[in-house]
């Protein structure tokens, strides 16, 4: 699933590629994915492109008010409104000529003012697609937390040293970082040499300021390699990422470590596969039950 450089990538590219121009037409195919297939129908044509800007694992279609006569004060067109895409596990988002064939599996076309369409495609159909006036937006976005890219040394230990839940899962969890998955809280976990069920609360202020340095770094390395891909993701101009040529331990398993040459291993940390080095990234101890002071229940 595309993850925060994934998706900085594709809303970068389009940005560049669709920004200013004005949707003419909406036309949709399978709908399963949109919230109201009716109101992107509806709401869409006649409004211009403003930006286009990654939140989190979304991307937001920054749209104009309708400036033709159909806008209408009271069904929210003469407001300014987005489109919030999700991408899911193989969606696609990319401008294309009208004229040229559809790729299988395409699902909505925006019909643009400079002839070409800008194509969702989805085999999947795991992504999501809104229309959402400013203020159902903002009710959405409550639900997200902190950009790692912007968060503070300070926020950033408060989210992940003041909860109790294993570090791997506090990465993967958008109400504390919104945008971070699976591949990039490995790669980040190995250059802290961190284990991925370590307790977030069991980390040290220096550990905590370590992960966010690394998280960081790992996150704009990989935007300027256009992302990973690993199967499906492709770029707004239909071109592979190639951050995976450099994973030291996202799906290594069984390969020798890049610091210490031991084996990269694999467990299920928060419901998800996690690569690790067991020699870097020491396991946490466990816990042991306290003990029952027998000669004191005996005294009672």
């Amino acid at each position: 699933m595309p993850e925060l450089p994934e998706v900085e990538t594709v809303a970068r590219g389009l940005q560049k590629s669709v920004a200013g121009r004005r949707i003419l037409s909406v036309r949709l195919g399978k709908t399963d994915f949109i919230d109201d297939p009716a109101a992107v129908e509806q709401h869409l044509p006649g409004r211009q492109i403003e930006a286009v800007e990654r939140y989190g694992k979304f991307m937001l279609l920054r749209l104009s008010a309708r400036a033709d006569a159909v806008a209408d004060s009271e069904n929210g067109d003469a407001e300014a409104a987005s489109l919030l895409v999700h991408l899911g596990m193989t969606g696609q988002l990319v401008p294309c000529a009208a004229a040229q064939p559809c790729a299988k599996h395409t699902h909505v076309w925006f019909g643009l003012d400079d002839g070409r369409e800008l194509r969702y495609t989805d085999p999947r159909r795991f992504g999501r697609m809104a229309y959402l006036t400013s203020e159902l937006l903002a009710e959405e976005l409550t639900a997200f937390g902190a950009d790692p890219l912007l968060v503070s040394a300070e926020e950033f230990a408060l989210r992940v040293r003041s909860r109790n839940a294993q570090i791997k899962a506090l990465l993967l969890n958008q109400s504390v970082l919104r945008g971070v998955g699976n591949i990039y809280a490995d790669e980040s976990l190995w250059r802290a040499k961190i284990h991925p069920a370590r307790r977030g609360a069991e980390l040290s202020k220096k550990q905590a300021a370590t992960l966010r340095k690394v998280l960081q770094d790992v996150l704009r390395k990989a935007i300027l390699a256009r992302g990973s891909s690993i199967s499906d993701f492709l770029d707004a101009e239909g071109q592979p990422g190639e951050y995976q040529r450099h994973h030291r331990a996202y799906g290594r398993e069984g390969k020798r470590c890049y610091r210490c040459g031991t084996a990269i291993r694999r467990v299920i940390v928060a419901g998800r596969s996690s690569y690790f080095c067991p020699k870097c990234q020491p396991a946490p101890r466990s816990r042991k039950p306290r003990s029952r002071n027998i000669k004191n229940e005996t005294r009672k």
